[in-house]
């Protein structure tokens, strides 16, 4: 056939050469486009003398003089430079100043010289360096004053009739967020150092429990108080269902009812009930049930529910999404809903938690950051 029609087989070879293409396996795919989000934070541009403005407001409360910037941004290692006048903001009396502002900001306490104690004890393990789970955990020491000129601590104890379990025992806080059955109290722990608001678990399946809507929490759905035992009922099923949230906020609610509407500890609990008079184990939980961090994470105490805490990682990394965003000016996590994605602070969390939670270090680390250096 050939021989008779040459361009036949000509055109046969040809179809069959473009049948073939793509089939060989070691084709290259082609490349996925590109993200736009990428391209913009790939054009940033490194800008010391920016990036010092925004660091000496943050971490002095003042702008940078002219000699602290032109010994940074005229300086033959201009990075090397910016570091070190970070270190040297932060080893200033002005840091422990803004450190007390800004954990006054981060609690929600306000500015009374009864609500300092909380944020100053915050500051001080922030400026000394020290494991900032001590907040949960410290026994001693747990109410000191800032002398604001001097950026210079001066501890105490709180004296407030129980041994102190860091924050979760301070006078101020506990008459600040007193509340029916103590509720406030209990949502000021879970927003400001969970970064999270309520319910505090989710099961990934919810339970049938004949109600509008399922059961999603992880304790037992009894578990929480019903009429007539207790006061209210929390395994009500009429509409939303109270215990998604309650069956977390129950089991912590009655450690912190023992602090009366001026912060001070009582054997009993000691926090109204709405139905009439102070409220009692019997309306936060069924008889015999424990009270608990978390469903895997009894607590029977106060201390014991402050090392709960302490060793939850969402503590840790709430701080450090907390100090992230304050570095960088967004707004609160809760109110603002101003999640950080876990990526972002990966590299920060690795060290803060192989400095054993130092919050001062991880400070260093956000301030020096490509991130907040780049523009």
């Amino acid at each position: 056939m050939s021989s008779r029609w040459p361009w036949l087989a000509v055109a046969l070879a040809a179809a069959t050469s473009a049948c073939n293409v793509g089939t060989d396996e070691t084709t290259v795919a082609p490349p996925p486009p590109a993200d736009e989000w990428d391209q913009k934070l790939d054009a940033r541009v490194v800008d010391y003398g920016a990036a010092l403005r925004i660091a000496a407001l943050r971490l002095t409360g003042e702008l940078p003089t002219l000699g602290e910037m032109s010994s940074v941004t005229g300086a033959a290692d201009p990075k090397a430079a910016y570091a070190a006048q970070i270190h040297t903001y932060m080893s200033g009396p002005k840091f422990a100043r803004q450190m007390f502002h800004w954990w006054q900001d981060t609690m929600k306490m306000g500015d009374a010289p009864e609500l300092d104690t909380a944020p100053a004890f915050a500051a001080q393990l922030t400026v000394e360096n020290r494991p900032i789970t001590d907040l949960f955990t410290a026994t001693t020491g747990t109410c000191p004053t800032l002398d604001a000129t001097t950026g210079t601590f001066t501890a105490h104890d709180c004296a407030n009739g129980t041994t102190a379990s860091g924050v979760l025992t301070n006078p101020g806080a506990m008459k600040l967020f007193f509340s029916n059955f103590g509720f406030r109290r209990v949502r000021w722990v879970q927003e400001v150092f969970i970064c999270s608001a309520f319910p505090a678990e989710v099961s990934t399946v919810g339970q049938d429990v004949h109600g509008a809507t399922p059961y999603t929490g992880l304790f037992p759905f009894d578990s929480v108080a019903t009429l007539p035992a207790g006061a209210i009922d929390f395994q009500n099923k009429d509409s939303q269902l109270c215990a998604n949230c309650h069956s977390n906020i129950n089991h912590i609610a009655p450690l912190l009812g023992h602090f009366d509407e001026n912060g001070q500890y009582q054997p009993a609990i000691s926090v109204p009930s709405p139905a009439g008079g102070l409220a009692q184990m019997k309306d936060y939980l069924k008889a015999g049930e424990p009270t608990g961090w978390r469903h895997d994470k009894p607590a029977a105490d106060i201390p014991a529910l402050g090392h709960a805490i302490a060793a939850d990682p969402a503590a840790t990394s709430c701080v450090i999404s907390r100090a992230w965003n304050w570095a960088m000016g967004k707004s609160d996590i809760v109110d603002g809903g101003n999640r950080v994605p876990s990526d972002t602070i990966a590299t920060v969390m690795q060290s803060f938690t192989a400095s054993n939670y130092k919050l001062k270090d991880a400070l260093y680390q956000i301030f020096t950051s490509d991130d907040f250096v780049r523009f």
